[in-house]
């Protein structure tokens, strides 16, 4: 059996629109990278691929690389661009 870590995934604006939760708890394969992870929560929840290439990513409070390989205990937040503002 392949080791695994745990990490959390802090989701905002679409992320968080798609999952319904603020943040999902997970266990993934050991070596996992921040892209690969992305990749898997849109393969959950499709919509989320218009986001794809402008997420930016933190790992502990520090924007991220898509490379970066996770560690067990990791925070991971997904940073979609967001729009604030009253609509006319």
């Amino acid at each position: 059996m392949a080791p695994t870590i745990s990490i959390t995934v802090k989701l905002f604006a679409a992320y968080q629109e798609a999952y319904g939760v603020p943040e999902l708890q997970l266990h993934l394969p050991s070596g996992i990278t921040v892209i690969e992870l992305r990749d898997r929560l849109i393969s959950e929840h499709p919509e989320l691929a218009e986001w794809r290439e402008v997420t930016r990513y933190g790992v502990n409070l520090k924007f991220a690389e898509p490379q970066t390989v996770l560690q067990d205990g990791d925070e991971v937040v997904f940073i979609p661009p967001v729009s604030g503002g009253l609509e006319s």
